[in-house]
């Protein structure tokens, strides 16, 4: 069996689990997160814990049973924490500024870039070049970063462009004559 899978989750104080057919709920202080279920894997609601248990010996069977426990095991931290991302824009004249749901950008194009952040996304600007976003689920907040990233990634020669606060982007070497 999948040794991600072997490991139950811990459940923490405030929080509610409901399992139905095929899906799985579970209710935080910061919201509601749901998930369907595979029918190979058996899921149980036992006390403060929930465990995975395949159904059958299969390699995939295996592979999912490790897949979901991570995935509940996010649902569980985006409801109690949270997650978030950090970007920072690095550039002369690369501005951010959140305005509600909206984040405004100014990356050296012709023209402001405004993005709208999805339901259950909070976007912060604690400096003009710096971005926070966050939101219990944890695939919508990488996505809406890399998505904000994706308007202008850094070029490897000066290093400029958006980035996440903890990546290291390797410069190259400028052309000798």
């Amino acid at each position: 069996m999948s040794r991600i899978g072997n490991f139950p989750v811990p459940l923490p104080k405030g929080v509610d689990v409901t399992l139905t057919s095929g899906r799985i709920s579970i209710k935080g202080p910061l919201g509601t997160l749901s998930q369907a279920l595979s029918a190979t894997i058996e899921v149980t609601h036992a006390g403060d814990y929930i465990v995975f248990k395949a159904r059958d010996e299969s390699i995939q069977t295996n592979a999912m049973s490790g897949t979901l426990r991570a995935l509940v095991a996010n649902m569980v931290q985006g409801v109690t924490k949270g997650f978030e991302r950090r970007l920072q824009l690095v550039g002369v004249g690369y501005r951010a500024q959140a305005q509600g749901d909206k984040l405004n950008l100014t990356l050296g194009f012709s023209h402001p870039v405004v993005h709208q952040m999805p339901k259950g996304i909070k976007v912060e600007t604690p400096a003009q070049t710096e971005i926070l976003i966050r939101g219990i689920d944890k695939q919508i907040v990488g996505q809406v970063a890399a998505e904000v990233r994706g308007y202008r990634p850094p070029e490897p020669y000066k290093g400029k462009g958006v980035r996440y606060s903890d990546e290291r982007v390797v410069l190259k070497e400028t052309k000798k004559k």
